[in-house]
């Protein structure tokens, strides 16, 4: 429920259309996802509910897998504290893709 309501909140299916965003992970209390190529090199995304606060958590990071089939994390950004209104605009702020026309 938590994931969908965020989902909504950045766009919905027009955001995944227009961002390239897909393989959509519910979290429980959050939602993650992969980025298409952007202006900085993330490709995941993981946004959390502060379920106190009802806020989010925004980590955009890179995740890679190394030569012994280990998995490399590298966070790029990290917003706390981020209200809903504010998500559309976070994530074309990072990414450079727009969410709407």
């Amino acid at each position: 429920m938590i994931a969908k309501t965020i989902l909504e909140q950045m766009g919905g299916h027009r955001f995944a259309a227009m961002t390239g965003s897909k393989n959509f992970i519910d979290l429980g209390i959050g939602l993650q996802m992969s980025l298409a190529r952007n202006m900085t090199s993330a490709n995941r995304l993981k946004v959390i509910l502060d379920e106190v606060t009802d806020t989010y958590t925004m980590c955009f990071y890179r995740q890679s897998v190394t030569k012994n089939f280990g998995i490399k994390v590298k966070e790029i950004a990290k917003f706390e504290g981020v209200y809903f209104d504010m998500l559309q605009s976070i994530f074309t702020q990072v990414t450079g893709l727009y969410t709407r026309f």
